[in-house]
C-alpha cells in the first residue's frame, strides 16, 4: 500500500480537483456470480457494507476526479437509482446506456459525447484495485503519452495475458495467455485514454481493445506506456473472488476511503441481530436488518440484509443473498445462497453449490462432498 493509500487519499492533491473524467464499464451480466446477479448487476452487490461500485467512486473521489461517465447496459436503472446525479458523493455522474453489447472498445466509443477533457481514465467495473491513481496519472503526464495501461505483476502470470515493456515503460505487445509468459505483467483494466484515441474508435459495433483497438495502436506507433506496480488486484468475478474481495476490503488489505477507521475481523451494521456467542471471523460481513442466532459462527462470509440465521449454524467461505433463512445447525461452505432460499436445519452444502432464488431445502438436507 502507497504512503497516500495510508492516509486515506490516492493522490497528493486529493481534494483538488483534477481536469480528467472518469468512465466506469458496467454494462456486463456478471454470469459467473449468478444467483446473485439475476436481479442485481453485478457491481451493484453488496461488498463491504457498500455496493461494490461505490468503493470506486469513493476512491475516484479522493483522487480529485469529480465527473464520471458510467456506460451501463444489463439494469442499467439500478445504477441511476441508486447513485442520481452522484451529488451525494460529491461528483457528478452522467450515464450512457447501450443498446447491445458492444464489448469493452465499442462501450468507451460509446460513451465519447459525455466527455468534457482531454484525458480520461477507463475503469472495467468488476476489478478491485489498489492502485494510486494520481500515480498513473503522473505517469501518463510525464511520458507524455497518448495511452497509459495500469499493469500488474502477478505470481503466475499464465492465467492472463502479458504486457511486456521496454526500460523506458513503453508496451511492446500484447500477448495472449501462454505456458511461458515473457514477463510478469499483466493488464489490470485500468487505462488512461487521450480523448483523440477514443474519438478513433469504430463507433456503433462490438469493438475489443486487447484484440483490436491496443495493436493498432502500436503498430501506428503511438505512445503506448505501462504504469508497473505491485498493488492490490482482484477480478470480482466469481463467488471465491467475491468472498476473497470483500473480507480484504474488511481487514484492511485492500484500501476503500469509505472503510477508513472501520477495519477488523467483521463488518456489521448497526441494525443487524447478533446474539451471544457468535463468532464472526476472516473479513465476514452483515448486513442491514439480519439476525444470527447464538452459537453460530461464521468465516470469511457476505451475508446480505434481511437474513435469518438460527442458532449453532457454521458457514464458511459463502454468499447469503438476501431474505435467505439458515436452519439450526446447517453447515455451509463455499456456496453461493440466492435470495429468499430457505436452507432446512442440519443441512450441510459445500462444493461450491450454489441455491437459487426461492428454493427450499428441507431439514437434513443432502451433503456434498468436495469431490462433487
Amino acid at each position: 500500500m502507497s504512503s497516500s493509500e495510508k492516509n486515506g487519499s490516492l493522490d497528493a492533491s486529493a481534494g483538488a480537483s483534477v481536469d480528467v473524467d472518469a468512465v466506469i464499464l458496467v454494462g456486463g451480466k456478471g454470469t459467473r456470480l449468478r444467483p446473485l446477479t439475476n436481479n442485481t448487476p453485478k457491481p451493484m452487490l453488496p461488498t463491504a457494507g457498500h455496493p461494490f461500485l461505490k468503493h470506486l467512486l469513493a476512491r475516484i473521489k479522493a483522487a480529485g476526479i469529480t465527473h464520471v461517465v458510467l456506460g451501463t447496459s444489463f439494469k442499467a436503472e439500478v445504477f441511476e437509482d441508486y447513485f442520481g446525479d452522484g451529488s451525494d458523493l460529491g461528483l457528478e455522474i452522467e450515464y450512457v446506456v447501450e443498446d447491445q453489447p458492444l464489448g469493452t472498445g465499442g462501450g468507451i466509443r460509446n460513451v465519447y459525447d459525455k466527455l468534457r477533457h482531454d484525458t480520461a481514465v477507463v475503469f472495467n467495473g468488476d476489478v478491485l484495485s489498489g492502485a494510486d491513481l494520481g500515480d498513473i496519472l503522473a505517469t501518463h503526464r510525464e511520458k507524455e503519452a497518448d495511452l497509459t495501461m495500469h499493469l500488474v505483476r502477478v505470481a503466475n502470470p499464465r492465467a492472463f495475458g502479458c504486457v511486456p515493456t521496454d526500460a523506458d515503460g513503453r508496451v511492446l505487445e500484447f500477448l495472449e495467455k501462454t505456458e511461458d509468459p515473457p514477463t510478469d505483467q499483466i493488464n489490470a483494466g485500468c487505462y488512461v485514454f487521450q480523448r483523440e484515441l477514443i474519438a478513433s474508435i469504430p463507433a456503433d459495433r462490438v469493438v475489443s481493445v486487447e484484440r483490436e483497438t491496443f495493436p493498432q495502436l502500436l503498430q501506428e506507433g503511438r505512445r503506448v506506456y505501462g504504469h508497473v506496480d505491485t498493488s492490490y488486484w482482484r477480478d470480482m468475478g466469481t463467488p471465491q473472488d467475491f468472498v476473497r474481495g470483500s473480507s480484504d476490503l474488511v481487514r484492511g488489505i485492500a484500501f476503500s476511503p469509505l472503510l477508513e477507521g472501520q477495519t477488523g475481523e467483521e463488518l456489521v451494521d448497526p441494525s443487524a441481530g447478533v446474539r451471544d456467542g457468535v463468532i464472526l471471523l476472516g473479513g465476514t460481513v452483515v448486513g442491514r436488518g439480519t439476525e444470527i442466532g447464538a452459537g453460530c459462527r461464521l468465516d470469511g462470509t457476505v451475508v446480505f440484509d434481511g437474513v435469518t440465521i438460527e442458532p449453532g449454524a457454521f458457514i464458511e467461505n459463502s454468499i447469503i443473498s438476501s431474505g435467505v433463512r439458515i436452519g439450526a445447525n446447517a453447515h455451509i461452505s463455499g456456496c453461493v445462497i440466492g435470495e429468499g432460499a430457505q436452507i432446512g436445519a442440519r443441512c450441510e452444502l459445500s462444493s461450491g453449490m450454489r441455491v437459487f432464488p426461492g428454493v427450499v431445502i428441507p431439514d437434513g438436507g443432502i451433503r456434498f462432498s468436495s469431490d462433487q
